[in-house]
């Protein structure tokens, strides 16, 4: 369609504004955001440093997505090449891989494991 324009991508905006709030949640829980602009690199193509946290009452970090250091991919193949990324999550002490797709995306998967957490605590 010519002229047709794109909606700009409002859910960047967000999350940046989101940088550095902290919210207190039921039962001592609380998240903590903090995301801005870096240059884009083949780690970091998305051009985003981002950090989203709930933690308990005691400041132990109990859920995370971020993409703050590499995560090596296990393979069970003995020669098989190893892919790094740097955009994961944790759970308590387990560190997995994340698909990153866009800022709304990330936001809606952190507030949906945050509430799945906290549903069965």
């Amino acid at each position: 369609m010519k002229g047709f324009i794109l909606p700009e991508d409002t859910s960047l905006e967000a999350l940046l504004n989101l940088d550095g709030e902290t919210f207190v949640l039921e039962k001592g829980y609380w998240v903590k955001f903090n995301a801005r602009r870096v240059p884009a690199t083949r780690q970091i193509p998305q051009g985003i440093r981002y950090s989203l946290t709930l933690h308990d009452r005691y400041n132990n970090r109990i859920l995370g997505f971020d993409n703050a250091h590499a995560v090596k991919t296990r393979s069970r193949k003995r020669y098989h090449a190893r892919k790094v990324t740097w955009d994961h999550r944790h759970k308590l002490e387990k560190i997995e891989n994340y698909n990153f797709k866009s800022a709304g995306r990330l936001l809606e998967n952190f507030w949906k494991s945050v509430q799945s957490f906290l549903s069965v605590t």
